[in-house]
């Protein structure tokens, strides 16, 4: 693929973050270059934004929340692009050399992972999509009594509290809370079981 046409595919999405990737040391872009190769390949266990906001600010980077979470979708979408057009690694670099100007260390770094994970990355492109769906890391119950609850109508009855960790698609981390009363827990376990079962016979 030329990269002209990368430049089609990427323009839009990564012009917003160049700044930030411009502003992070070489071994804090490597880190969530890795986190993002990881989540690709559905390998990690999500990549916690919260806490890559709070290094790069420790390294004294001017960002916020917003502008992580920005920069993490992107470097998974220039990841996942190549892979999906399998770039070579020259490619890939003379598109964002040419066009956003990023800072030879930076360079270095792509040019390294690629290198490293490029092939690897593309070869499970072959099979699935690569922007994974969101995926289960934790599940946590605890019953309790409603004093007021907007699915318990009743006060004084028993209720589930459920709290899901997930990782969405673009591999942040969120946490879910939702309760549920008696009945409507027993029969999600249920179908938990029901499940269970049709996954042994696959």
């Amino acid at each position: 693929m030329a990269a002209r046409e990368m430049y089609e595919l990427s323009g839009a999405v990564f012009e917003k973050s160049c700044d930030l990737m411009r502003s992070l040391p070489p071994d804090l872009f490597a880190e969530l270059c890795q986190q993002s190769i990881e989540h690709l390949q559905c390998q990690d266990t999500g990549i916690d934004q919260t806490l890559l906001c709070q290094r790069f600010q420790a390294a004294g980077v001017d960002t916020n929340m917003n502008e992580v979470i920005n920069v993490i979708n992107d470097v998974n979408y220039l990841f996942s692009t190549a892979a999906k057009h399998k770039l070579s690694t020259e490619t890939l670099l003379n598109t964002f050399a040419s066009h956003y100007k990023l800072p030879k260390p930076t360079l270095q770094v792509i040019r390294h992972v690629w290198n490293e994970e490029g092939k690897n990355l593309s070869d499970v492109e072959g099979s699935r999509d690569l922007l994974p769906a969101a995926r289960l890391l934790d599940f946590h119950w605890k019953v309790g009594m409603a004093v007021s609850s907007d699915g318990c109508k009743s006060l004084n009855h028993p209720y589930v509290t459920v709290e899901l960790k997930v990782a969405d698609h673009s591999g942040q981390v969120q946490n879910k809370v939702f309760e549920m009363t008696i009945p409507e827990f027993q029969n999600f376990s249920k179908q938990f079981k029901e499940m269970s079962a049709a996954l042994e016979n696959v």
